[in-house]
């Protein structure tokens, strides 16, 4: 009798360890924009290719357009393991990553390849790795192209344009002090509550890159978009330490490995967005301005001299702005 109950009981633990190995493990991710956006088209490919790398023992959930809350909750989310991954802007993260602030120092890349070049180095990891003491961990950096601003009333050809005007930006520090060097007033405001802000007139216009700016709908109030392109605040994907530390190195792996790939997807998606996104607003009625952006590097000089002291930021500036 005792020995039907020992091979029972070996029977049993054989039987929840088979369904254990087969179980597949799914990842919740979260992000606050619609599913038109190349965010969350990379992220159902990352899902597909993480299904297939690991052969389904692992898959993606998708929550798309704020269904979890803005960025700063969902990161929150992740702190508390609630939640596994989401996109943020860096704007957002640098309130968890303090080295993220660097940027949103204006006029920081030469170009679109330099900040990539930046991004995928030593530099960019160093950056993204930031987050891990406050139990966020950087996985990759998604393409966000260039912020200019967007106005409803009158166009932004200098600086001086941005004088008595409210301007809405992200919870950032340095997104503020930018706007406030420019001449503006600086309003943080969540991305889900702008619209009708603007509408409403409580504040005069925003900042964002293209395709935020026509999917977003924007483009129906404000009628005059200047392409200064004064900062390039590139998406992060961030999972929960709590969860990553629960992965297996082989799960971790497969997600890094996914990730990557969906990083160069994104980037090709976002830069075919961008054209598009500049062509439909323009058929919309909005006026594109290009003016001279040294009017507006001379403006935020003092925002370099303000990291003088800070040698952390200070050496990431210089870093950058010396690579090849």
């Amino acid at each position: 009798m005792q020995k039907i109950k020992l091979i029972t009981l070996l029977l049993t633990m054989v039987l929840v360890g088979c369904n254990e190995a087969n179980k597949t493990k799914t990842i919740k991710i979260a992000h606050g924009l619609n599913i038109e956006h190349s965010v969350h088209k990379a992220m159902v490919e990352m899902g597909k290719d993480l299904e297939k790398r690991s052969g389904g023992k692992m898959k993606l959930q998708i929550y798309p357009s704020q269904q979890l809350g803005s960025e700063r909750e969902c990161l929150e989310l992740l702190q508390i393991g609630s939640l596994d991954m989401t996109k943020v802007s860096v704007g957002v993260m640098e309130n968890f990553a303090p080295k993220m602030k660097v940027f949103g120092v204006p006029f920081l890349f030469r170009d679109r390849q330099h900040s990539f070049d930046v991004l995928d180095g030593p530099v960019g990891k160093e950056i993204l790795d930031d987050g891990e003491q406050y139990w966020l961990k950087g996985l990759g950096y998604y393409d966000a192209g260039s912020r200019s601003f967007y106005t409803k009333e009158k166009p932004i050809n200098t600086p001086e344009d941005l004088k008595g005007l409210k301007v809405r930006v992200m919870e950032s520090v340095t997104a503020m002090d930018m706007v406030k060097a420019l001449g503006g007033s600086a309003t943080p405001i969540s991305w889900g509550e702008l619209y009708t802000s603007l509408q409403q007139g409580v504040v005069d216009g925003a900042e964002n890159n293209p395709p935020s700016f026509y999917l977003s709908r924007h483009y129906e109030v404000c009628k005059y978009y200047s392409l200064d392109e004064h900062t390039v605040l590139p998406d992060v994907l961030v999972i929960g330490t709590e969860t990553w530390n629960k992965l297996s190195a082989q799960e971790k792996e497969w997600l890094q490995a996914s990730v990557d790939k969906s990083v160069v997807y994104q980037r090709t998606l976002w830069a075919e967005a961008e054209a598009e996104a500049l062509r439909e607003v323009e058929k919309a009625g909005v006026t594109i301005i290009r003016p001279d952006k040294t009017l507006f590097q001379e403006k935020v000089k003092s925002i370099y001299k303000g990291y003088e002291n800070d040698k952390v930021i200070n050496s990431l500036i210089n870093q950058i702005l010396e690579s090849n």
